[in-house]
């Protein structure tokens, strides 16, 4: 785990477009939605549907079957360059204004 209460630095963001390389729904896209630095995972929209059971209450009297997207662990994931339409890795480096602005390691384009 991180030290000091340090957050990690993730190569994603929310609203990136990703492909997925392990698991059952390997080689599909979709955007993501939410990332949970503390447990480094994302939640990808169409991605790693799971069912959820809901029990009638007074607040919900129907119940019933739900659908929604779990989480994938971020080393499952890889960005697709907005430009090039194909998968890259994620650099940083400094801009002129001394900001971190991600780039991709294949073009070489800021990313965002």
């Amino acid at each position: 785990m991180e030290k000091n209460n340090a957050k990690a630095k993730l190569h994603i963001r929310k609203g990136d477009t990703v492909k997925v390389l392990a698991g059952d729904d390997r080689g599909k896209t979709g955007k993501v939605l939410e990332v949970v630095r503390e447990k480094s995972r994302a939640i990808v929209e169409g991605i790693n549907i799971v069912t959820k059971h809901t029990k009638p209450s007074a607040g919900k009297p129907e119940g019933g079957i739900k659908k929604t997207e779990a989480g994938v662990h971020i080393s499952n994931l890889q960005l697709v360059d907005p430009a090039t339409g194909k998968t890259t890795r994620v650099g940083r480096k400094l801009d002129s204004k001394g900001k971190l602005q991600r780039y991709s390691k294949k073009t070489g384009e800021i990313i965002k």
